[in-house]
């Protein structure tokens, strides 16, 4: 009987139960495309140091995502969209089809009972414990029991290989942290929005009344600086379709107005009228009522956040030199 290295006892011990969350899309991943008609039915689609990787594989781990793009896109675009993920489907099948050969290179061994443990976890939590209606489930997606069990018992080894190999730094530069919040503070603001209205006057410079449009702007903006009401001057004077709303423009966020009409509104305290804003010879008077956001969090509120991004990061790079240094020891063919 084969002796089992004690490292791999522990790392399977912990991912089969951190692989657990993934266990409620193990039933649909396993469907079929529903155009495999137009498809090759099966063919060689990899060969990864001798071993096939075939069409139907997949097809298998495209397809609830192929049914998805289906919806969202139509013509050359699904095509291209249809391409990318079945290439990034085809990677993910080689990486793991390396990682399964590094496991075997190394002489480790995987118990039955783990992969045992891992299905009948599965079948509990998605299936109710009902066994029966778990192989139904299988077989009504043409997918084996063994073929399952082989799918589970990959994961399981890719999971233990990436904690042996990928040793990624468990506390983040304070240097790198702060350079991280300087370059993009901006995903720690808070969007910025005023409450506006605004009075709209047509130059009418067409018609030859660019002049009296302009001194009647100058009237109003007269009478809203001696206290008169907003509202009811935008429901005598404005000419948009705020007009009968008293200017009110509502919460409006940067990049919804003319960027000169956009300066004067985020440039407003509360409660002050603008000056007249001249924009394409037509004028314009604003008042904000009320502004929000626009709040940058600091960077001890934002430290925890930040540190969890870039040890993310920082194991994705490794993960990544990882699987480039497999795939360089490889002979990989792709058909």
């Amino acid at each position: 009987m084969l002796m089992i290295r004690p490292l791999f006892v522990a790392l399977f011990a912990t991912f089969v139960l951190v692989l657990s969350s993934v266990g409620q899309t193990n039933a649909t991943a396993v469907q079929k495309s529903a155009d495999s008609q137009q498809q090759v039915i099966d063919g060689i689609a990899a060969i990864v140091n001798g071993e096939v990787i075939t069409y139907s594989q997949v097809r298998m781990l495209v397809g609830p995502r192929e049914r998805l793009l289906r919806q969202q896109y139509k013509g050359a675009e699904l095509e291209q969209k249809m391409k990318e993920v079945f290439d990034a489907a085809l990677q993910d099948l080689i990486d793991r089809q390396l990682i399964v050969g590094a496991f075997k290179e190394e002489k480790f061994t995987l118990p039955d009972y783990f992969v045992d443990q891992r299905v009948n976890e599965i079948i509990r939590e998605n299936f109710g414990g009902d066994r029966n209606t778990f192989i139904k489930t299988l077989q009504a997606q043409n997918y084996s029991l063994s073929d399952f069990r082989k799918n589970e018992y990959e994961k399981i080894i890719v999971a233990a290989m990436r904690s042996k190999n990928v040793k990624a730094a468990t506390v983040a530069s304070p240097t790198k942290v702060e350079e991280y919040y300087r370059k993009n503070r901006d995903q720690f603001t808070s969007k910025e929005e005023v409450k506006l209205r605004m009075i709209s006057i047509p130059s009418r410079a067409s018609e030859g009344n660019a002049a009296a449009q302009k001194a009647m702007a100058e009237e109003i903006h007269g009478k809203l600086v001696g206290g008169a009401d907003f509202a009811r001057m935008a429901q005598m004077y404005s000419e948009d379709s705020t007009r009968d709303l008293g200017g009110d423009w509502g919460w409006i966020e940067r990049k919804t107005l003319a960027p000169a009409l956009e300066e004067v509104a985020f440039s407003l305290r509360p409660g002050k009228v603008s000056k007249i804003v001249e924009v394409g010879g037509n004028y314009y008077i604003l008042k904000v009522d009320e502004r929000r956001g626009g709040v940058t969090k600091s960077l001890a509120e934002v430290r925890p956040e930040v540190e969890k991004k870039l040890l993310q990061e920082e194991s994705r790079r490794l993960q990544e030199n990882w699987l480039t240094s497999l795939r360089q020891k490889a002979t990989i063919r792709r058909f």
